[in-house]
């Protein structure tokens, strides 16, 4: 019998699931066991999943799972160092020269556990199965439009928090910009044909602010892009790789630009292929804009769970897309989970 446990978020301000009580009930009703990891953060009442049928376990009691249990999870582990003896679905931001990677997968190594990163779960055509992507990019646009209004104001950007849905976001956002002359403002949207761009798009056309939209075609050429700079909003919607060039380059900051605001929403700092070269870290939900100029200013939006701002429906949204992936667990030979699984031995065995 698969046994799907699925933890409870260890990350402050992570309250999404990638497991409704309903998804829950339906790998049940196929003959799977699911463990659900008591939460009082997690959008979704532990009471509601113990309905549906789960066993419910202590929070943060997942390295006492039996063996076989499938550990199931969104963002990073405790950095503790500890050997990983289970197989762990979640992102694992490890196959991209991340620092804080090959620490985790040095612990994979020591344990003889597996890592199956959602990241990397794809279907036959390399599109990813499931992603957060348009609720991430729908809320980096909206907390980059928090930095730029607080630069009109003349003040830095305070706290960022989640909203219970995203109409009650776009009303906030637009009473405060009614507030500040916001009126010459244009984004440029980098991965536009993409979840992630599709979702900055949709807040920034809801706000009345005017796009343009670049992808593949736009880029081809390689850079440099000097329509960035005449464009008060950048927005970096892609998954970068070994080949995505440089969009924003260390001199951009002291350039003549119209750019006040970069919302990275790939949000990938530390990784070597980061085509944002203005920053090297992550900005916060206490701090949400990272000041890389002064004047004219330049801010950079990088908080990296963008979603949980809007926690409901993004994990509503992704635990669908998700469901008929989990029911394919139990597959041997499956082959997204053997995809994703290869990919793990591939970078293990660099470790």
């Amino acid at each position: 019998m698969t046994h799907l446990w699925l933890r409870a978020e260890q990350r402050d301000n992570e309250t999404r699931t990638g497991l409704t009580p309903e998804g829950a009930a339906a790998l049940i009703a196929t003959g799977m066991k699911v463990s659900v990891e008591d939460s009082d953060s997690r959008v979704i009442p532990t009471a509601a999943y113990a309905q549906a049928g789960c066993e419910i376990v202590p929070a943060h009691s997942w390295p006492d799972a039996p063996p076989d249990a499938v550990i199931f999870g969104l963002k990073e582990l405790p950095e503790d160092g500890t050997p990983l003896p289970h197989v762990h679905i979640m992102f694992g931001h490890a196959y991209k020269g991340q620092s804080s990677g090959r620490k985790l997968l040095e612990r994979f190594k020591a344990g003889g556990g597996t890592l199956v990163d959602l990241e990397y779960l794809t279907d036959d055509t390399g599109r990813r199965v499931a992603a957060f992507g348009y609720w991430a990019g729908f809320a980096g646009a909206a907390v980059s439009v928090k930095c730029r209004i607080a630069q009109l104001r003349g003040e830095p950007c305070g706290p960022v928090q989640p909203y219970p849905d995203a109409d009650a976001l776009k009303s906030a956002l637009a009473a405060d910009l009614a507030e500040v002359d916001a009126s010459g403002d244009r984004a440029l949207v980098i991965g536009a044909l993409g979840r992630v761009g599709r979702g900055a798009s949709d807040l920034c056309a809801a706000l009345g602010i005017p796009v343009t939209g670049w992808d593949m075609a736009e880029t081809a050429h390689g850079g440099p892009f000097p329509e960035i700079l005449e464009h008060a909003y950048f927005f970096n919607c892609i998954l970068a790789g070994p080949e995505t060039p440089a969009f924003v380059r260390p001199d951009t900051p002291k350039a003549e630009r119209a750019l006040r605001v970069i919302g990275d929403i790939a949000c990938d700092p530390d990784s070597a292929f980061n085509p944002v070269q203005v920053y090297d870290r992550a900005t916060t939900w206490e701090t949400p804009a990272l000041r890389v100029h002064d004047a004219p200013p330049l801010d950079v939006m990088a908080i990296d769970n963008l979603p949980s701002m809007l926690p409901r429906e993004s994990s509503e949204d992704f635990a669908g897309q998700l469901l008929p992936t989990l029911r394919a667990l139990p597959e041997a030979g499956n082959p997204v989970w053997q995809r994703a699984r290869d990919l793990f031995g591939k970078h293990i065995a660099e470790v």
